[in-house]
């Protein structure tokens, strides 16, 4: 594990308090992934008496990954999340990370995008159901609130979302996931939170994640120019990893039931054009192929999301997007990406 990594672990472990997991079981689901990973990794390395199941569909990824970690305190369960989750033991918490992050399956497979988002879910709530637990937290993301034409958006604020778009597979799976997620709560009490997530990053990206913040470091590291396929107009904020799962493990314990809570910074709010000149040095210049096929992009959309309903936990997002970018490249130049 990179240095980088470790002083984030170190760093979520200092700005959230492990010890309401104590001498309990936390359940993750794509435990593999980026965020599933930080909170596995996290929960094992508090001083604290912590079980984490991690369910993957990986073995030897999982195996890999986690290979520092590995004790009593740590059980794998290897399987798809499509499948009935098959686990028998005491869980007191789920945190459900498993799904699909890449655009390109999006519009590739849309299908498979849609089914497992919501087969997924509901496989895992008839679990939550089975046990039963104390909290669940279900990683949703801005996608839901669609082209709005309000920019600051608060929990209760949604946008058009265009259904013939095969991309919207993603947008319309979380969505679906969601309503799946509050009829369970309402219909058999489950405890199950929402946590709506804008694009995350940090120390640790997979090396094939395809996003623009991974195609921007990549640029960066290789000394190459940033490509903008589009004008860039696009505008968001961010989160850090660290934030990011601190912020998850707040709703999960604090978070209000049949609720959703935004995970962003609200200073990151920047263009897609505005990332690229950050970055840009005497080796990297951004340039321009726009590409007018419209090959599967996002509508241009201007969102910055409001998380004052999170801070009124006690959340605060820390890192800026100067420094995300910073702790990435860092993470890429250890491997990490």
């Amino acid at each position: 594990m990179s240095n980088i990594l470790e002083k984030d672990l170190q760093r979520i472990i200092k700005d959230f308090d492990m010890s309401v997991f104590n001498n309990k079981t936390v359940f993750i689901t794509g435990a593999t992934g980026l965020l599933g990973s930080l909170c596995v990794k996290s929960l094992l390395t508090s001083k604290f008496n912590i079980r984490v199941i991690a369910l993957a569909r990986n073995k030897y990824k999982a195996e890999n990954i986690f290979s520092k970690y590995i004790s009593d305190k740590l059980t794998f369960v290897i399987q798809d999340i499509n499948d009935k989750i098959l686990y028998d033991g005491q869980v007191d918490y789920i945190i459900h990370c498993a799904n699909s992050t890449s655009s390109k399956e999006f519009i590739d497979k849309p299908v498979e995008t849609l089914l497992t988002t919501i087969n997924g879910t509901k496989n895992v709530l008839e679990f939550a159901k089975s046990k039963p637990v104390l909290s669940m937290v279900y990683l949703s993301s801005l996608e839901v609130y669609g082209v709005s034409e309000k920019e600051y958006l608060t929990e209760n604020d949604y946008g058009y979302i265009d259904i013939l778009s095969p991309r919207s597979s993603y947008s319309e799976g979380k969505k679906a996931a969601e309503t799946l997620c509050i009829s369970y709560g309402s219909e058999y009490g489950i405890p199950v939170k929402i946590a709506r997530l804008a694009q995350t990053f940090g120390a640790g990206v997979s090396k094939g994640d395809n996003r623009v913040f991974a195609q921007f470091v990549r640029s960066v590291v290789n000394g190459e120019n940033i490509v903008l396929h589009t004008k860039g107009e696009t505008k968001r904020n961010y989160c850090y990893t660290t934030d990011a799962i601190t912020g998850i493990f707040t709703i999960l314990t604090n978070g209000e039931n049949n609720n959703a809570y935004n995970i962003a910074n609200k200073e990151s709010y920047i263009s897609i054009l505005e990332m690229a000149k950050m970055l840009e040095n005497d080796k990297t210049k951004v340039v321009f192929e726009i590409d007018n096929k419209n090959r599967g992009y996002n509508p241009t959309v201007k969102i910055c999301l409001d998380s004052s309903k999170l801070e009124a936990l006690g959340w605060k997002a820390k890192i800026g997007i100067k420094e995300m970018f910073e702790k990435t490249i860092q993470g890429y130049l250890k491997g990490n990406i």
